[in-house]
């Protein structure tokens, strides 16, 4: 299968030690306000900042350790509001949760409505973000196959990146 690139499927692969972060937070602040914008919806500093933050950590990041970082510059900070600016990027799909992990990683299609599939390492927790229509309708093939009327879906893959892993794999 060899090393996720980003193409047609993959949206966010895993990312390089000497990735760009500057230039994903930079591109995912721009689509915010685009967005934003775009739907007449307010873009405000705190949004920003947590979607900055969220962007930062270029993995999984949980509500408390947002909350640590933005009382950093905003000392009287408090869960909810946190959790209001989350609830709002997850509302408009700028940014995802990913369950297993009780944590919150940004989007790198949000111009594009969809679930998404994520690939989770066990041992680093970096994350790669799929969006394989392949992989979406098969689920709902069997959701219907069942009576069962999907409404949303994520999927979670946890297994070892390559780095953890060590190697490659060819095939």
């Amino acid at each position: 299968m060899g090393r996720l690139k980003k193409d047609d499927k993959v949206i966010v692969p895993f990312q390089p030690d000497r990735h760009d972060h500057g230039q994903c937070i930079s591109e995912a602040i721009a689509a915010a306000e685009t967005y934003c914008k775009k739907n007449g919806l307010s873009f405000t500093p705190l949004r920003r900042q947590v979607l900055e933050l969220v962007w930062s950590s270029h993995g999984p990041i949980g509500a408390y350790e947002l909350l640590d970082k933005l009382r950093v510059s905003r000392g009287n900070a408090e869960p909810p509001t946190v959790y209001r600016a989350l609830d709002f990027f997850i509302e408009h799909g700028l940014i995802h949760r990913i369950e297993s992990l009780n944590a919150y990683v940004g989007c790198g299609d949000p111009a594009r409505r969809h679930g998404g599939q994520f690939l989770i390492c066990r041992d680093c927790k970096s994350v790669a973000e799929l969006d394989d229509i392949a992989i979406a309708r098969a689920v709902i093939r069997r959701a219907d196959a069942l009576g069962f009327e999907a409404e949303q879906q994520t999927v979670e893959v946890v297994g070892r990146c390559s780095a953890c892993s060590g190697e490659i794999k060819n095939g």
